[in-house]
């Protein structure tokens, strides 16, 4: 521990570390999202399809973030659960214009809720409704109705939902401060 860190411990002062799994379907923007929280010199100029899984670092409010961008091709989708028991938080990411899977995004959202190592938490689950700037994009209402987010499923944890443009950053303030607020609430409750 350097001398900062216990100057910080003595005043009372916690650094906040958090992990935080990032997934959705393929093509959702998931990596792109990510992208934007990373600091200027380390941000990719090309952004490509994760395969597998990406571990990035960011900082945002006092947070410190580590985040598990999981490939959301359906081969890899069953790694999603070796993640679940670590994470504090979930960002699910929906391509608001790809209206054909919809269905499928509310279906494997489902299978996440119902896994008992997020069903048993209340875990934030901010959800991004990104590529808002395409014009078949649908709105944020109908987002939450085709994922089923106004049913039970979701009835005992805190959730958000945020119309986003991950290629411009328009949106992801709001919903990082929604997600930042909820983990550092969690975080105070089990002092």
């Amino acid at each position: 521990m350097g001398l900062f860190d216990k100057l910080a411990s003595f005043l009372g002062i916690r650094r906040k570390d958090c992990n935080v799994l990032v997934v959705g379907l393929d093509n959702s923007g998931k990596s792109t999202v990510l992208n934007h929280f990373k600091s200027p010199d380390c941000k990719d100029s090309n952004v490509v399809p994760t395969i597998g899984f990406s571990v990035e670092k960011f900082k945002y409010k006092n947070v410190h973030f580590t985040a598990w961008d999981m490939s959301g091709q359906g081969r890899y989708r069953n790694l999603w659960e070796h993640y679940y028991s670590d994470c504090q938080g979930v960002i699910y990411v929906v391509d608001s214009a790809d209206k054909l899977r919809l269905a499928v995004a509310k279906d494997e959202l489902d299978i996440l809720l119902k896994h008992p190592e997020i069903k048993s938490r209340s875990l934030p689950i901010l959800v991004l409704a990104n590529k808002m700037d395409l014009r078949d994009a649908l709105s944020p209402v109908k987002i939450v109705q085709g994922l089923g987010l106004d049913q039970d499923l979701v009835k005992d944890k805190p959730w958000q939902i945020a119309a986003t443009n991950a290629l411009t950053g328009d949106g992801l303030a709001a919903g990082a401060d929604w997600l930042s607020d909820q983990i550092q609430l969690n975080l105070s409750r089990r002092k």
